[in-house]
């Protein structure tokens, strides 16, 4: 499998967020959580360009910031950083959903063995 490019640069984009945030509005919750989150994304995206990829850890993470900035952004509609992050968080779901139908085996069925 190759690197993961999509989930670093989507790893580094969640940190930068919560350093401006920080930088911005001195919010202390908005820099830990970005580098929190960033730091869970980017191990994710190392989990993913292994030569067997394990896409879960990325996964989930995507789920929970889609779900907390999607419900932001339904709130505030701001586009900004809320939208962006909702938005960024979908396609790393989709991604992972694709690598994770591929790479991962379903489980089989002892039914009537």
């Amino acid at each position: 499998m190759s690197v993961d490019w999509f989930g670093y640069v989507y790893a580094a984009t969640v940190a930068a967020g919560g350093i401006m945030g920080y930088a911005k509005a001195g919010s202390i919750p908005s820099l830990g959580a970005g580098l929190a989150f960033g730091a869970l994304l980017g191990y994710g995206a190392h989990l993913n360009s292994q030569d067997q990829p394990r896409p879960l850890l990325q996964l989930g993470t995507s789920l929970l910031l889609a779900g907390v900035m999607g419900t932001r952004w339904n709130r505030s509609g701001k586009l900004m950083p809320a939208g962006v992050v909702c938005m960024l968080s979908v396609a790393a779901l989709v991604k992972n959903l694709v690598t994770y139908n591929r790479y991962l085996p379903l489980p089989t069925s002892t039914k009537g063995a």
